[in-house]
């Protein structure tokens, strides 16, 4: 979607391959249930290694891309630091400690799982994750500064995914043409026609 310029201060620090993997253990374990929200604190807030534009960008091609898009982000991260050795570091460091938890919090379900006081605790859970995706989406759109017509887009997907219940692979096929088209046209790269 087309943007107006990033605002957020510049990303001034390259991380080494151990805080690479590091960032993301923490990314990946206090990300549970929510990474997004995570990932974004970490890399743009806390350690500076992508602007809130940069990030924006990576986490909005790993959502296109098949597979989990914090995942994905994770892939592109790490190679645009250290090359694939990075890549396959993000990608071990979001998914070692998650996958533990999993493995602990499984074995507990199966257990206790069908007891009913787990029930509301499954429900209550299930509130807070919704809610923090709702709280990084709208965090991170008032800090890109869109342009009135990403706006609109913005507000089509959400309409599209949220009350038509479309896949988003059919919102992605739909709109990325009208959002190219938007972004060339405001950066001039279509022409405008001339009004007298």
């Amino acid at each position: 979607m087309p943007a107006a310029p990033d605002s957020s201060p510049p990303a001034t620090v390259t991380p080494s391959r151990p805080d690479l993997f590091l960032g993301y253990v923490k990314i990946g374990l206090f990300g549970f249930g929510g990474v997004a929200a995570w990932a974004r604190r970490v890399i743009v807030e806390e350690r500076r290694w992508l602007t809130e534009r940069e990030y924006a960008e990576v986490l909005g091609l790993g959502q296109v891309l098949p597979g989990p898009n914090v995942g994905n982000a994770a892939v592109m991260i790490g190679r645009r630091f250290h090359g694939l050795p990075g890549a396959l570091l993000a990608t071990a460091g979001i998914y070692c400690a998650p996958l533990i938890i999993l493995i602990a919090l499984c074995l507990l379900y199966d257990r206790y799982g069908r007891l009913p006081e787990v029930r509301p605790v499954m429900a209550g859970i299930a509130a807070a994750a919704a809610g923090m995706v709702i709280g990084t989406a709208c965090k991170m759109a008032g800090k890109l500064k869109l342009a009135p017509e990403a706006v609109l887009l913005l507000l089509v997907a959400t309409f599209c995914a949220a009350w038509l219940r479309l896949s988003l692979p059919l919102i992605v096929l739909a709109l990325a043409p009208l959002s190219i088209t938007a972004s060339l046209w405001r950066a001039g790269l279509i022409l405008r026609k001339a009004t007298s």
